[in-house]
């Protein structure tokens, strides 16, 4: 069974930084590129960042580019966003999902989302 447990989120001020984290399991993580998109209400959901398999390419979305970093863990089957400078327009659900590359196929999974609230 695929999981994707996204953590970190919570209800923070402008200006300060979260980390969320996303474990996966139930299929091979080292075979699948990992991104990280965002709804926020009455919006559609958002790509923010990907990261390849490997970890050797990263791409972020412009409306945030020089504020995060993805990164990911292979052998702990995790992946993380580093936010920083956090602004209230950047309240959404963050989700978490995989793009596995099979031999015959590719599949997408998603997580449940963790919620992340900027707010003075």
């Amino acid at each position: 069974q695929v999981q994707l447990a996204a953590s970190g989120g919570g209800l923070v001020q402008p200006g300060v930084s979260l980390r969320l984290s996303c474990i996966a399991s139930g299929f091979t993580f080292s075979r699948a590129a990992m991104n990280w998109y965002r709804q926020a209400p009455g919006k559609e959901r958002e790509l923010v960042a990907s990261i390849t398999s490997f970890g050797d390419s990263t791409n972020y979305a412009d409306s945030m580019k020089g504020r995060l970093t993805i990164s990911r863990a292979n052998g702990k089957n995790t992946v993380y966003l580093q936010m920083n400078s956090l602004k209230p327009e950047d309240t959404a659900v963050y989700y978490c999902n995989a793009v596995e590359e099979r031999l015959d196929a590719t599949f997408e999974y998603w997580g449940q989302g963790t919620q992340v609230t900027v707010s003075s």
